[in-house]
C-alpha cells in the first residue's frame, strides 16, 4: 500500500503541537518527552526508570491532558492486591431478598493508567496488569472485559537496588515497548523546574489531541514502508543480542545472559516508523533503528555475573552491538 505523503506530513505536525504543549509544563527531558510520545503512537506501554523526585508522575499526568485521554492512577504499595487494580465482583442487591454478582470495575479502566512506583508491589499484584498489557482486556472469574482504546500503561519504577523494591519479573518487563531513564536534571533546568513550580498558579494545559486522532496517527505510522536490507539489518541486531545466535557479536558472548524476545523487534519497528515521520521521511532508515535500539531493547537484554562485575550495562552491550554489526 502507498503511503499518503500528506498524512505523514499532517501527523508529523500533530506530533509537533503535542512535543511543544507538553514540554511547555515540564522542564528538559526533550528525548524522553518525545519517546513517550513515539510509544503511545505506536501502542505500546512505557516503563520509566528514575530516582524519586524527577517528575515521572508530573510527566504521566502532562500527557494525559495534553492528549484529553481518560486518565487513572495507582499507587503501587507492598499491601496493594490485584483486585485494587483490576476490580472485582460485588454483591448488588436486586431486592430485599434477591441479590446477585456485579462487576466493579478497578482503575485499570482508563485510556492511560500511570502505574506508580510499579516495583513496589509484589509480584502478585504486578502481574495483575500482564493481560491488560499485552491483550487489553481484564478476566475477573469467568468473564472478560475489554479495555477503552488506545489504552497505555506508563509505569515509573525506582532502582532496584533502593530500599523496598520488588525486580520486575522478565515476562512483565517484555510487556513494556520502551524502558526509558530518567536523567537528573542540570543547574539551569533545575532553576526553571524550581520556578515553575513554586509560583501561586501555573498555566492551563491545552488539549492538542484526543483518542480517535492518537489511533489514526497509529494507523497513518504503521504504513510507513521500511526497506528489506533495512529490516534484515533490525532482525539481526535483535539475533545479536542472543550469546548462541549465528550473529551473536563477541561482546555479547561473553557478557550477555540472554537476550530480546520477538516483542523486541516488533518495538524497534513500530517505533522506527513514527520515528522516520517525525524526521520528515517517507521510510525507515537505519538510523531510526539504531536510535530506537536503546529504549526498545535495554529492558530485554539481561547482563551476566562477568558483564555486570565489570559494570557493563544493557546499554553498553547496545552499543557495541551497532558498532559490530555495522
Amino acid at each position: 500500500m502507498q503511503v499518503d505523503k500528506n498524512d505523514l506530513d499532517n501527523m508529523a505536525e500533530a506530533f509537533k503541537k503535542v512535543e511543544h504543549e507538553i514540554s511547555r509544563h515540564m522542564i528538559g527531558q526533550k528525548s524522553l518527552i518525545r519517546q513517550m510520545i513515539i510509544a503511545i503512537i505506536a501502542g505500546g506501554n512505557v516503563l520509566l526508570e528514575g530516582v524519586p523526585g524527577l517528575g515521572k508522575t508530573r510527566l504521566v499526568k502532562t500527557i494525559g491532558q495534553v492528549l484529553d485521554l481518560d486518565f487513572s492512577r495507582i499507587q503501587f504499595t507492598p499491601d496493594l492486591m490485584p483486585a485494587d487494580v483490576v476490580g472485582t465482583n460485588i454483591i448488588s442487591r436486586a431486592s430485599e431478598k434477591e441479590g446477585m454478582f456485579k462487576f466493579q470495575p478497578g482503575p485499570v479502566f482508563s485510556n492511560i493508567v500511570l502505574a506508580d512506583e510499579i516495583n513496589r508491589a509484589t509480584p502478585k499484584t504486578q502481574s495483575a496488569l500482564l493481560e491488560a498489557m499485552q491483550e487489553h482486556t481484564v478476566t475477573v472469574g469467568s468473564s472478560t472485559y475489554n479495555l477503552p482504546e488506545p489504552y497505555f500503561v506508563l509505569a515509573t519504577q525506582n532502582p532496584i537496588e533502593m530500599e523496598g523494591t520488588y525486580p520486575l519479573p522478565e515476562a512483565q518487563m517484555d510487556r513494556f515497548m520502551l524502558k526509558l531513564n530518567v536523567i537528573f536534571p542540570t543547574i539551569k533546568e533545575m532553576k526553571e523546574i524550581v520556578n515553575l513550580t513554586t509560583k501561586n498558579k501555573e498555566e492551563a494545559l491545552e488539549k492538542i489531541a484526543n483518542g480517535s486522532q492518537i489511533i489514526e496517527m497509529r494507523r497513518i505510522s504503521r504504513e510507513v514502508p521500511i526497506a528489506d536490507p533495512v529490516l534484515e539489518y533490525a532482525i539481526k541486531l535483535i539475533m545479536a543480542t542472543h550469546p548462541d545466535n549465528e550473529f551473536s557479536t563477541e561482546t555479547v558472548k561473553k557478557y550477555v545472559r540472554y537476550g530480546s524476545s520477538p516483542r523486541g523487534a516488533q518495538a524497534l519497528i513500530n517505533g522506527s516508523r513514527v520515528m522516520a515521520v517525525l524526521e520528515g521521511r517517507y521510510n525507515v532508515a537505519y538510523d531510526d533503528i539504531n536510535a530506537m535500539a536503546y529504549p526498545a531493547l535495554r529492558h530485554r537484554i539481561f547482563i551476566n555475573f562477568e558483564g555486570t562485575s565489570k559494570g557493563l550495562t544493557s546499554d553498553d552491550a547496545i552499543e557495541a552491538i551497532i558498532k559490530e554489526l555495522t
